[in-house]
């Protein structure tokens, strides 16, 4: 499994990002693709959104309802997450991760990771500027 994204950058509060993650090595539709990131000084991942790549099945955290939006473009192997109305405190690194549907439940995986099932990218920087 490889996951690489891609679309971070510096913006302003009230701007607008969109994350691209990039996936091989694995039969897409048979897993889900979850954005998680880190705080800075934290160690701990937040899982904030899902998609599941078979029928789109999509989660939201509650921080990030209503102003992400998770997408995928099976044909490329891509999930999107457009990211608008950024504030200061989405200021983290973002991660994108594959598990396979097979024994997933999802407010587990937003909530613990899954260590032994998942697969994670690199990451890429958000920074959010007042």
């Amino acid at each position: 499994v490889q996951l690489v994204e891609s679309g971070g950058g510096l913006v302003q509060t009230g701007g607008s990002l969109t994350l691209s993650c990039a996936a091989s090595g694995f039969i897409f539709d048979d897993y889900a693709i979850g954005w998680f990131r880190q705080l800075p000084g934290s160690q701990n991942r937040e899982g904030i959104s899902m998609i599941g790549l078979y029928d789109h099945s999509t989660y939201y955290g509650d921080s990030i309802r209503g102003r992400f939006t998770i997408s995928s473009d099976n044909a490329k192997n891509t999930v999107y997450l457009e990211m608008k109305d950024l504030k200061v405190e989405d200021t983290a690194t973002y991660f994108c991760a594959a598990r396979p549907l097979s024994g997933l439940s999802v407010k587990r995986w937003m909530y613990s990771g899954d260590p032994g099932s998942t697969s994670w990218g690199q990451g890429t920087q958000v920074t959010v500027s007042s």
